[in-house]
């Protein structure tokens, strides 16, 4: 069976050790993904990390497909969102986490992230795979 995820910002920051082949057979990012590290990029001061996240920006663009956040994943943000505030979590400094987390529902994806601490409460909606290396 093949196993697809969505990998989390941090992932594209720092690629596991083993690549991600040892992680699945087929990966996407999210457009939130693409933002975050967008962002990163463009406000770095030092020229030589400015590159080189630039860089990982163009690699997961270039190599992976970037999920849209549409209308149907913003439902599904706004599910999540609500079942953390049911858990007593904020959820407002989570938001990006929570739109990543909610484009992987929608596409049926799970969901690869150095942070598994960042997704508790929503085991029953999202399988998270926590990468430690």
């Amino acid at each position: 069976m093949t196993r697809r995820i969505l990998l989390d910002t941090n992932l594209i920051i720092a690629p596991p050790s083993g690549g991600f082949a040892s992680l699945a057979d087929e990966m996407a990012i999210s457009a939130i993904t693409v933002a975050e590290l967008e962002y990163g990029a463009m406000t770095e001061s030092d020229p030589l990390e400015a590159h080189q996240r630039a860089q990982r920006l163009r690699a997961a663009v270039g190599t992976m497909q970037v999920l849209p956040f549409g209308r149907d994943t913003a439902r599904g943000y706004g599910l999540l969102a609500a079942i953390l505030h049911a858990a007593g979590r904020n959820p407002r400094p989570r938001r990006l986490d929570l739109q990543i987390a909610a484009t992987a529902v929608q596409h049926g994806l799970d969901l690869a992230t150095r942070n598994p601490d960042d997704f508790v409460h929503l085991e029953r909606a999202l399988t998270v795979i926590p990468v430690k290396d």
